[in-house]
Parts: C-alpha cells; structure tokens; sequence
C-alpha cells in the first residue's frame, strides 16, 4: 500500500478521511478508498462553516508538532475526502506521520 502522502519540494500533500461530529479528537488509522489510502482524522466539529476544517488543521498541526499556519487544504472543503499541503522537511514530516498509519 502506498501511503497516503506525496513529498513535494514545499513539504507533503497529505490525503485526509474526515470524520466529524465524533466523540473526541483522533488522528490515526488508515481509510482505503477506491482511488488511494487516506489517513483518518476524527474532529468534534461538525461539518458546517468550515469548523470540521479548522478541526482538522488544527488536530494535523499538533499531531505532527508543526504550527498551524504550516497546513493549508488544498482540495476538498466540503467533503469528507481532503488533501491538505503540510510545509516543512518532508523526510521529518513522512517519519511522524508513519506513526499514525496503524
């Protein structure tokens, strides 16, 4: 399986299976979608005035021990399927990012 993210010279472009309106915040674990894995985020937000999103960037950037101005989504604002564009070292970024695929 292919990991849910392509290094980029800026960082990595991360593939993100959102789950909103759930019980308490989580990243980790692996969506297998029919067009590629993605890495599950659950965020308490619902999904309305781009709070899941916020949510999300908000959960990523502690997760990967980044600032959150280091996250911006790219594709996907309104679905449940996102791609977001994490800057930095993407060596260090895929290593942490390992960590949660299980």
């Amino acid at each position: 399986m292919r990991p849910p993210w392509l290094e980029t010279p800026e960082g990595i472009e991360l593939r993100v299976r959102v789950t909103p309106r759930a019980r308490c915040q989580r990243v980790g674990g692996v969506h297998r979608g029919p067009q590629a894995a993605a890495l599950v985020v659950a965020v308490a937000a619902p999904p309305v005035e781009g709070a899941a999103n916020e949510a999300v960037r908000q959960a990523l950037a502690e997760a990967l021990e980044v600032p959150p101005s280091a996250i911006r989504l790219l594709r996907g604002a309104t679905g449940r399927d996102k791609t977001f564009l994490v800057t930095g070292q993407a060596g260090r970024l895929a290593e942490r990012l390992r960590a949660f695929l299980t």
